[in-house]
């Protein structure tokens, strides 16, 4: 999997890595959804990734996934920031996934 950080995101990302040292994961959250097909993604600040975390290729920003969670996605992404409305998009070549990303910041494992 890999991903491209606009640098629009790239901004507001390296600050929160910069002060709490924390790696960065693209969650597909299913907690509460009833079904894994109803996950939401998200970014989340983690002190530091999961037994079944593997790292994907980020330009220029790297971050951990977990492998299980990849036919949700395309193999190539874009996480872009809109200044404007002050929100992450995660995108593709052919879809936008949502353009109300989440930046969970609690770094807890």
């Amino acid at each position: 999997m890999k991903i491209l950080f606009t640098n629009a995101a790239v901004a507001q990302l390296t600050p929160r890595f910069e002060q709490t040292g924390a790696v960065l994961k693209l969650l597909y959250d299913t907690e509460g959804c009833g079904c894994v097909v109803s996950g939401v993604p998200a970014l989340q600040l983690l002190d530091e990734p999961g037994p079944d975390d593997q790292q994907g290729e980020g330009v220029p920003l790297a971050f951990w996934h977990e492998p299980r969670f990849e036919i949700f996605f395309e193999p190539e992404l874009v996480v872009d920031y809109n200044e404007e409305r002050r929100n992450f998009i995660l995108k593709s070549d052919s879809q936008i996934y949502t353009n109300r990303l989440r930046l969970l910041t609690d770094t807890k494992s």
